[in-house]
């Protein structure tokens, strides 16, 4: 698949002549395909484009925005299992996960925002003073390649509600669902420039935007790294940066929880795609007389997992989603192995018989100490590490242990407990008992995993400024 086009006030503009971008399968390491690598001048067009549009896109109404976003939400729901292929192509996702994670997750996110713009109160007053929220202006959607589509509508959905326009720069690594969507967008009929994608490198794409005297918001998912380079490049012309960033996420078991159902979940929980989720539990704090036990059952879950073909639909875990990725992970299990923790299962190289690809073995390490860079470092694959724990009190200190406060998962029978000792762990969002996803809950982070929130009304409210009007 050779795409070259950018969508641009509201038209594709090819660029032929652009330097191009290769994307690799990575089940058979081959290259599937080519898009044009964006430039600055790319940039300055699709945001000029924005803005143009912004001036009349910023007075919708509600209804417009509401009938736009349905029609958005009917073409996903139509084309859900172009999607779910695209994916698999892009990332390796194995279909079965496509289908029932990637692809309705993210048309959730534009249900949510349906649901939120229905009932929304864009206007309030009290004691003479009016409070009005409106649209903040142009807004640069940064995305990664572990969730391409849900990352996507989680930003975009959220922009178009408010009113704002929006230029999409997805990742270079997995870009083919989002050229799915631009085409979803216009055949919506959304209006020229309100919705722009220009594709490349975070290198230049990304920093073009960052620092754009004509964008007025940057919403980035990606790698801390990436946030850190994003945030000082917007400090010059004071935008607003939205960060969700890295994790190492803790999953608390106290010692009155269900080890033999909570466990099995545990593992899946931290190598649900492929380990390649920000928020994914991947620290399972035990308690130390439990540890042969968590250790036992950990394996047994492991050894249920079957890698392969992502496009088997027997699969459950495909391979991991590029070379550089596949390599961290190797990298990482490396040292586990040199820092002395205890392999529980897995270990190096590719599951037995897989000759190429970037399958990695799902691996747990036991017996490992908050100093460990297992511990510490965020590693973006399918290794858990099992870390014991004496009470508590030491629970409670390991799980914050971390320059990360992303995610978090408490497991207990006394919901009281586990209500305060959720309460105690500093990250953005919290699940005790593992409880379902759900699209309205706030997502985002405390310390270096970010800034802001996304999802449901607080997603909505990032895209909005405030607006006193006194004497109204």
């Amino acid at each position: 698949m050779i795409d070259t086009r950018f969508y641009i006030d509201g038209q594709w503009v090819d660029r032929p002549d652009s330097p191009r971008l290769t994307v690799v399968d990575p089940v058979s390491e081959r290259e599937v395909g080519h898009v044009a690598a964006g430039s600055a001048a790319d940039v300055d067009l699709a945001v000029r484009a924005a803005r143009r549009a912004f001036e009349v896109f910023s007075r919708s109404t509600v209804e417009q925005r509401l009938g736009l976003l349905e029609r958005i939400l009917a073409l996903l729901e139509d084309r859900a299992e172009l999607f779910a292929r695209a994916i698999v192509a892009e990332m390796g996702a194995a279909i079965s996960f496509a289908r029932a994670s990637h692809v309705p997750f993210g048309i959730a996110h534009v249900r949510a925002q349906i649901e939120v713009l229905r009932r929304y109160a864009f206007l309030s007053e009290s004691a003479g003073v009016a409070t009005v929220k409106e649209p903040i202006g142009v807004c640069a959607l940064i995305t990664p390649w572990n969730w391409p589509l849900y990352q996507v509508t989680a930003k975009v959905a959220p922009a178009i509600a408010a009113g704002c326009t929006v230029v999409l720069k997805p990742s270079e690594l997995s870009p083919f669902s989002a050229q799915l969507f631009a085409q979803v967008m216009h055949d919506a009929g959304v209006p020229a420039g309100v919705f722009n994608l220009v594709g490349g490198t975070g290198e230049v794409v990304g920093a073009a935007l960052s620092n754009h005297p004509e964008v007025d918001m940057i919403s980035i998912t990606g790698s801390t790294r990436a946030g850190v380079l994003v945030a000082q490049a917007a400090a010059v012309t004071v935008k607003r940066v939205v960060q969700e960033l890295g994790g190492k996420s803790p999953n608390v078991f106290l010692d009155d929880a269900d080890f033999r159902q909570g466990v099995p979940k545990g593992v899946l929980a931290g190598m649900r795609n492929v380990g390649q989720s920000c928020s994914a539990p991947t620290r399972m704090l035990v308690p130390a007389s439990r540890l042969a036990e968590v250790e036992a059952l950990a394996a047994q879950a492991v050894a249920g997992i079957r890698v392969g073909d992502p496009h088997d639909e027997q699969t459950a875990m495909g391979p991991i989603a590029n070379a550089a990725q596949y390599c961290r992970v190797q990298e990482m299990i490396a040292v586990g192995l040199e820092e002395g923790a205890t392999l529980v299962c897995g270990g190096l190289g590719r599951p037995p018989g897989m000759g190429r690809g970037f399958f990695a073995r799902p691996t747990v390490f036991s017996n490992v100490t908050r100093s460990m860079r297992v511990a510490r470092e965020e590693i973006f694959g399918p290794v858990l590490v099992i870390m014991p724990y004496q009470d508590e009190e030491e629970a409670i200190s390991i799980a914050n242990d971390t320059v990360y406060g992303l995610g978090a998962h408490v497991q207990s029978g006394d919901l009281e407990r586990a209500r305060r000792v959720a309460s105690r762990i500093r990250a953005g969002q919290v699940h005790i008992n593992y409880p379902a996803w759900n699209a309205h809950a706030p997502f985002g982070g405390y310390k270096r995993s970010g800034n802001g929130r996304e999802y449901g009304v607080y997603g909505l409210e990032e895209y909005l400024e405030t607006k006193a009007i006194l004497g109204y």
